[in-house]
């Protein structure tokens, strides 16, 4: 058995704090390994990166994705008791419910209404002085979920909700104020949807059977039990949540169209396919989340190192996708190696590796590549913007990751498009 490379820090976490994005790929070609071993929260953790990695990171029979979150990102992002968080057959069972909320058909109307709301807000910004994309993209994105889903939305309510939705995930990982005011924005999100579920079932609220609000509020366990209307409410925020959170993929779709005018032209008078690989590469070069995490469910080898059961592990979400062996050039943006893309699932793992119906690669991934879609057309078909003074530069220290500035545009005005 080969001895894992390990940090010789004492503790890593305020190292992997400070550059979450890159701290594991810095450590792992500072030891030349896929694998090394560091303590965070003083505590072994065991940390991976690339597609072999991501292979053996996603076998089932390795790993286990019960009680890993930390306690303060449960109380935030995810929620607890949520799909996330669940193993074996019942993962695949509640898994299941979300995939069939993701037809084709149904992604398709959610796009639409996103489309809908984009073209108002457009008329909107054209007598505004100045919009910040980041919180126009999570205003957009509530809304057209929360109709698409179901959801109840009254248009006074859309700010509060959107700050609530987007405090899940834009202050997770903070610490002091921000986090509180994200675990109470948590409560009451919950307390929202907690409420909607209990209308459902007690026939005051009649939503359309094929919504998700309707779907998960009479989904059923494996023992043929309704869900408890608090874990319904947490994963119907499983489905709000991370359309909301889109909006920094939008953003930084915008800030691509901003650092390569060549593209941003070719996109004006491109196909369909010049624009899904346009959005593939942001999701491959721009960050989003900077890993994922598992726990070894009995002691294995892989690669000649020793995982003992019970170790935690870290998976470098975007050390992967910046790997320079299956990705020539992986700093540079080139959206045109997705046209010889061979769709491997583990190369390519910005919201998690793997088969959506097995693993634990997030569903939401279809419903993300579409909005990434419909808001670059937006931005490069239906309407003309100035770029004021400001900074672009990621910041790569906050999750996620986005322009210090959240990306500010003046002047703005709607486009007539020609058939």
């Amino acid at each position: 058995m080969t001895q894992m490379p390990n940090n010789t820090f004492f503790d890593d976490t305020f190292a992997l704090a400070r550059d979450p994005y890159r701290f594991i790929s810095k450590q792992c070609e500072r030891h030349g390994s896929d694998a090394f071993e560091t303590r965070l929260l003083l505590q072994k953790v065991i940390c991976l990166r690339g597609e072999e990695a991501a292979k053996a990171f996603y076998d089932t029979s390795r790993f286990s994705r019960v009680s890993v979150a930390p306690s303060r990102i449960a109380k935030t992002l995810f929620g607890r008791g949520g799909v996330q968080g669940m193993d074996g057959e019942a993962h695949r069972h509640r898994k299941m419910m979300f995939m069939s909320l993701l037809t084709e058909d149904k992604i398709g109307g959610l796009t639409q209404l996103a489309r809908e709301i984009w073209t108002r807000r457009v008329l909107q910004w054209s007598r505004m002085d100045q919009v910040v994309l980041y919180r126009q993209a999570q205003e957009v994105l509530t809304e057209a979920v929360c109709q698409w889903a179901g959801v109840p939305l009254d248009p006074a309510d859309v700010d509060r909700r959107t700050r609530e939705l987007a405090a899940l995930f834009d202050f997770a990982g903070s610490i002091g104020p921000k986090h509180w005011w994200a675990r109470i924005a948590r409560k009451r999100n919950e307390a929202w949807l907690r409420g909607i579920v209990k209308q459902i079932r007690s026939g005051t609220y009649d939503p359309p059977e094929d919504t998700a609000a309707f779907i998960v509020a009479n989904h059923r366990d494996l023992d043929g039990n309704l869900l408890d209307a608090q874990i319904a409410a947490v994963e119907l925020n499983n489905i709000l949540r991370p359309t909301v959170a889109v909006s920094a993929y939008i953003v930084h779709c915008a800030h691509a169209l901003n650092e390569h005018p060549v593209i941003r032209e070719q996109l004006r008078d491109g196909s369909p396919d010049d624009l899904h690989c346009f959005v593939q590469e942001v999701r491959r070069y721009y960050p989003f989340f900077p890993f994922a995490g598992a726990k070894v469910k009995e002691s294995f080898a892989w690669h000649g190192y020793h995982f003992p059961s019970g170790r935690k592990v870290l998976l470098d979400l975007y050390g992967t996708n910046h790997d320079p062996r299956p990705w020539d050039q992986p700093e540079s943006f080139r959206p045109s190696r997705f046209r010889e893309w061979d769709g491997n699932p583990f190369t390519l793992i910005p919201q998690g590796g793997g088969d959506h119906f097995q693993n634990h690669r997030c569903p939401g991934e279809w419903i993300a590549i579409e909005q990434m879609k419909a808001a670059t057309d937006v931005l490069v078909n239906g309407c003309s913007y100035e770029i004021p003074e400001q900074d672009l530069q990621i910041a790569m220290d906050r999750l996620p990751a986005i322009p210090a500035d959240h990306f500010a545009m003046t002047n703005i005005r709607p486009l007539e498009r020609t058939e």
